[in-house]
């Protein structure tokens, strides 16, 4: 199991340089940067812009400017926002916790509701609640998650008891990510359990006379190992997967803060959450591995000596 895991750390390290690199160097790559931009105000001199490149490291070759980025990241250093004059951390930091309060919600909201949806329809397959379960799960997958957050602030605007920002706009992006994401795990959930249903282990469990919650308890177990391959993605979509709805709504969370990043080419704030969501990413792809490789330890073996 150790080496399981020193091999999967590995892999990760070399996954976040190689993500982070062709990134920096796309955002190198753009025609335009932050201090282009600054050319066409007359009050600053082409020596100031050139000092400030100088200031930020931005005169030195592509490959050195990276290295010592990453060298910096490493240590959470994530240099200095260009347009907002602050360290890239402390922007995240304020950010971060108004994003969580959105999404950490939406996901627990989403996983209480699917599961049980999708086991009963799974259970109840072909029948009419199966149907409509259906129905409605791919009525809300087939919504952007965007177009489905400006219908809700519409539909609430027209209430005498809402008003679009603040809490409310909160509201309106949980619902709106939890409906989205329920409407996926359902069919997930669904799958997984008329898949269990068909194996040969049903048909021992029925041999051997169970029924009721004991025989049901079993199918949920044995459904639910799917999903242990999208906590990865959960927990990286804790911070990146509400940025539309965040814009749309205008909840001040890390996905207005990206979009400002990326419209100033602000190069270190636009690559500090690009860094901070590839670790959340890379974080609970590992803890899915080692939860995987703890319950099936072909997977490990597979791993290891593949």
């Amino acid at each position: 199991m150790l080496r399981f895991v020193l091999l999967r750390l590995i892999q990760s390290f070399f996954t976040l340089v190689g993500v982070t690199f062709i990134s920096f160097l796309i955002i190198k790559l753009a025609p335009a940067d932050y201090f282009a931009q600054l050319k066409l105000n007359p009050q600053i001199s082409p020596e100031t812009i050139e000092a400030l490149r100088k200031q930020y490291g931005l005169d030195q070759p592509i490959l050195i400017q990276y290295l010592k980025w990453l060298k910096s990241a490493l240590m959470f250093d994530l240099g200095i926002s260009f347009q907002y004059h602050t360290p890239v951390l402390e922007l995240i930091k304020e950010r971060i916790g108004n994003t969580l309060l959105l999404t950490v919600p939406s996901a627990v909201l989403s996983w209480l509701i699917a599961v049980p949806l999708g086991l009963l329809a799974g259970m109840k397959e072909g029948s009419t609640i199966d149907k409509l379960i259906r129905f409605i799960s791919y009525v809300f997958m087939s919504f952007p998650s965007f177009f489905l957050a400006f219908l809700l602030l519409l539909m609430f605007s027209k209430s005498a008891f809402f008003q679009v920002g603040g809490w409310q706009s909160l509201l309106v992006g949980i619902i709106t990510i939890t409906l989205i994401s329920t409407a996926g795990l359902i069919r997930l959930m669904r799958s997984a359990v008329i898949e269990v249903l068909n194996s040969p282990m049903v048909l021992m469990l029925r041999a051997k006379g169970l029924r009721g919650w004991t025989f049901i308890r079993h199918i949920i177990k044995n459904a639910m190992n799917p999903f242990t391959t999208l906590i990865g993605y959960e927990i990286a979509g804790l911070l990146s997967g509400a940025a539309l709805v965040e814009i749309i709504v205008g909840w001040p969370g890390l996905g207005s803060l990206m979009l400002d990043a990326v419209l100033a080419t602000d190069l270190f704030l636009v690559m500090g959450g690009l860094y901070i969501g590839t670790i959340m990413l890379l974080f609970g792809n590992f803890v899915a591995d080692l939860l995987l490789a703890y319950l099936d330890p072909r997977v490990r073996e597979k791993e290891i000596f593949k």
